[in-house]
């Protein structure tokens, strides 16, 4: 019995070098000398990042940047995951004039921060109150007509 054995190669991800192992963290970065000359490129070592806190895995909570400090030395920045803005409650659309945060910080923020000065402000858009004054404004006007129609035929 013969046994055959295909790996498929993950195309793009790794480099033309042959791994160094460790995950390939070691990559090697061309730099062209003086010359600008491509064919005498030289390859220099790419300074490794390791994460600064103790989550080790790259999940959508542990994202980093790598930042270039003024220094010269490359290191990593912790970055938080965006916030989802508060939303309209009739349409679903992200209010405007209240801060993107998270809701534990909106308890830090002042009353008129978490808020617009208008009717429904930080619970409604504008948009939506207005329909809202519109309806209840067409609907007073109906129960009238009613009333009068009403009273006409009552008179006759």
């Amino acid at each position: 019995f013969f046994f055959f054995f295909f790996f498929q190669a993950e195309d793009g991800i790794r480099d033309a070098q042959e791994s160094r192992g460790l995950g390939d963290v070691y990559k090697r970065q061309v730099s062209t000398q003086s010359t600008g000359n491509p064919s005498s490129a030289v390859y220099s070592m790419v300074q490794r990042l390791t994460y600064r806190r103790r989550h080790s895995y790259a999940t959508k909570s542990n994202g980093v940047r790598k930042v270039k400090t003024p220094g010269g030395k490359l290191t990593l920045h912790n970055v938080a995951k965006k916030c989802a803005a508060p939303k309209c409650g009739d349409c679903h659309k992200a209010l405007q004039g209240i801060p993107v945060m998270k809701p534990y910080l909106y308890k830090r923020l002042a009353k008129n921060k978490k808020n617009v000065s208008r009717a429904y402000g930080g619970s409604r858009c504008a948009t939506c109150v207005r329909s809202r004054i519109i309806r209840a404004f067409l609907i007073e006007e109906a129960k009238i007509v009613k009333q009068v129609l009403k009273s006409k035929k009552k008179g006759k």
